[in-house]
């Protein structure tokens, strides 16, 4: 893990960013982050523009918003548009394939979130953590006790259960391309199993 991070999730309102911004905050400052989140939105309350952007660092945050972009979140096409010319060189883009059908360049991650969150929950709702859990996968975010406790102390009662499910799922398929790029594993496709569009990545 990096000494500093600049995380942002982004899609449209009413997917949940929201509280994935506040369980990605709550774990950095577990593991003794300093932290600064920022949220925006567009007029519609559901269904307009939003994003969050969560700052991480070992010193003191002297400027309170992003301008290089480690990790980016996109779960609609117009964040991935809008936001991908933003991330770093060394940085990486998760989007959900399920809404974003022109993959930008730079290093990308192409999983769809809400399609296997209808296949696995049968809603739609987990998809904002379980794309949390495939980002601190892939980006080595903190270790998993942590996410778990702060999942059970962020999350309404009873939606824990369900959002550990969903966060779990997606850190499962995070390990899983990591250990593909590492050589560890060897590279299976099934095109009837939709989990494996995460192996989509783009360098050009």
């Amino acid at each position: 893990m990096r000494k500093y991070c600049e995380v942002r999730l982004s899609g449209a309102g009413g997917q949940g960013l929201g509280l994935a911004g506040r369980v990605l905050s709550e774990a950095a400052i577990r593991a003794d982050y300093n932290v600064c989140q920022t949220q925006s939105y567009g007029p519609e309350a559901r269904g307009g523009s939003s994003r969050t952007d969560v700052i991480l660092s070992r010193n003191e945050i002297l400027f309170p918003n992003c301008r290089n972009l480690d990790i980016l979140l996109a779960l609609n096409q117009e964040s991935a548009n809008r936001f991908a010319w933003e991330v770093k060189e060394d940085g990486f883009l998760l989007l959900d394939s399920s809404f974003v059908n022109q993959i930008p360049e730079g290093h990308v991650y192409a999983f769809p979130l809400t399609d296997v969150s209808i296949e696995l929950f049968k809603t739609p709702v987990v998809a904002n953590i379980m794309a949390l859990g495939m980002m601190a996968a892939l980006g080595r975010l903190f270790d998993l006790e942590t996410w778990v406790r702060v999942i059970r102390e962020t999350v309404p009662e009873r939606f824990v259960d369900l959002n550990l499910k969903a966060f779990e799922a997606g850190h499962k398929e995070g390990r899983e391309v990591l250990h593909i790029e590492e050589g560890r594993v060897p590279v299976a496709f099934d095109r009837k199993r939709p989990v494996l569009k995460s192996q989509r990545r783009s360098n050009h």
